[in-house]
């Protein structure tokens, strides 16, 4: 009798609610996103004008104002459909959304390219990324949760994330800006000096939760403490915006001149700050993987329709194996990269975050740098096969280029997630350290 064909195999399917789910994203977009963007020239801010629609160079690069209220009123329209809040907790509002979905949805909106549904440039979607939040909920007291995750979902509280220095990027243990004990007006607190620089999102932000040295010398890991800084305390300075590769900015560099908070303005432990900045780092990780992932196969989908409708000298341009071989080579890379990280992110679901960082933190940076550099791979070569039209802005493959370039270095550079893979690979770390330390 032969095998049962069923019996123990693996389903490589999405979910079936998942997939509803999606269609009920797509019918949200069609009724209400999609005639908003539509309305009021919004399509500035996607057509070739994007870049100078939504820079104010006159006033440091910022996002000029109505690009970011379009924005604010896209996410208050998902937030009262009930899409915005998807990932949190239902005592948010949201729907304890796991990875597997996460992902799922970020590949799915950027698969469908530049839109008010899902402009990654600012990491705005219609469904939401919150770190910040599920960071205060993890290792805030109750007063800390009750005054910012309040204030964050009802828009009053904005978070910036100020780990980054001038001479310290990926070396965080580095770090120099540092935080003494003192009192103030018969307060207890910290009295903070230094910098930080590429903090995303300070001009709207109304606090930096920012990384400073209490104790502890270069390089240690304990000693970090994370500080909730007010950014109208006194000493807290915006030294510049700085204009990078894709426009408009949001990164500044600050400057922290003897600006004292008290001691409520610690996040978690004094000294372990640095496992507050790491928390659901494998998260983020992942679902910026899937959304680069996504926006590759949006340049591998609209190459292949190019390549067909496009005839130069007489016959289709995807009769040429020149064209045909590298977008063979990208959809074969997306196709097995779909499937690591549709694979890790449902064996997250089931693990504590110990458990992710011990078995699967090689898998999560696989994922990240292979998907970062893929969609830049993706949109060089969409340009390419486009041609002209392809190097012009009428397209979106030099915007899809230049911001996914940041990713990466963004999040952990290239070279931070071949370096974990190799730690896990040759057993400094992770499930085969034991077996491979006899070696």
């Amino acid at each position: 009798m032969p095998p049962n064909p069923s019996h123990g195999a693996m389903n490589f399917s999405l979910p079936e609610d998942l997939q509803n789910y999606l269609t009920e994203i797509d019918k949200f977009i069609a009724t209400k996103i999609a005639p908003l963007q539509a309305s009021n020239d919004n399509e500035r801010f996607f057509d070739h004008r994007r870049e100078h629609a939504r820079t104010n160079w006159d006033n440091q690069g910022l996002p000029r104002d109505e690009w970011e209220d379009l924005l604010a009123e896209a996410r208050r329209l998902a937030d009262e459909a009930g899409f915005y809040r998807f990932c949190l907790p239902e005592e948010f509002g949201g729907k304890n959304g796991g990875n597997l979905w996460m992902a799922a949805i970020r590949m799915h909106l950027a698969k469908k390219g530049l839109g008010l549904f899902n402009d990654l440039q600012n990491e705005h979607s219609i469904v939401g990324n919150f770190p910040d939040v599920l960071m205060v909920k993890e290792f805030g007291t109750q007063a800390q949760k009750e005054k910012f995750i309040t204030g964050r979902l009802e828009g009053k509280v904005g978070f910036a994330f100020g780990l980054t220095e001038p001479d310290h990027g990926s070396d965080a243990t580095h770090m120099s800006t540092r935080a003494e004990r003192f009192r103030k007006d018969g307060v207890d607190g910290w009295k903070i000096n230094g910098r930080k620089m590429w903090i995303s999102g300070i001009h709207k932000a109304t606090h930096c939760i920012t990384f400073v040295r209490t104790h502890g010398k270069a390089g240690d890991a304990l000693g970090i403490t994370a500080l909730i800084v007010p950014k109208a305390t006194p000493g807290f300075e915006i030294e510049s915006y700085e204009w990078t590769f894709n426009m408009p900015t949001d990164h500044a560099t600050l400057k922290l001149t003897d600006v004292f908070v008290p001691d409520s303005a610690i996040l978690g432990k004094v000294g372990h700050g640095l496992p507050i900045a790491q928390t659901f780092v494998h998260e983020n990780r992942l679902r910026q993987a899937a959304s680069s992932l996504g926006a590759a196969e949006y340049c591998i989908e609209e190459s292949i329709k190019y390549a067909r409708k496009r005839k130069p000298f007489g016959k289709e341009l995807s009769t040429n194996q020149s064209i045909q071989f590298p977008l063979v080579e990208l959809s074969t890379q997306a196709a097995m990269l779909n499937l690591l990280i549709l694979k890790t992110a449902t064996e997250m679901d089931g693990m504590t975050q110990k458990e992710i960082e011990r078995d699967l933190g090689d898998r999560v940076s696989m994922c990240n740098y292979w998907g970062n550099r893929l969609c830049t791979q993706s949109a060089d070569q969409a340009m390419q096969i486009h041609g002209g039209i392809g190097y012009s802005r009428h397209k979106a493959f030099e915007h899809i280029y230049r911001h996914h370039r940041r990713y990466r270095i963004t999040e952990g550079s290239e070279e931070i997630q071949m370096r974990k893979v190799a730690a896990y690979l040759f057993g400094y770390v992770g499930r085969r350290k034991a077996e491979l330390s006899k070696l």
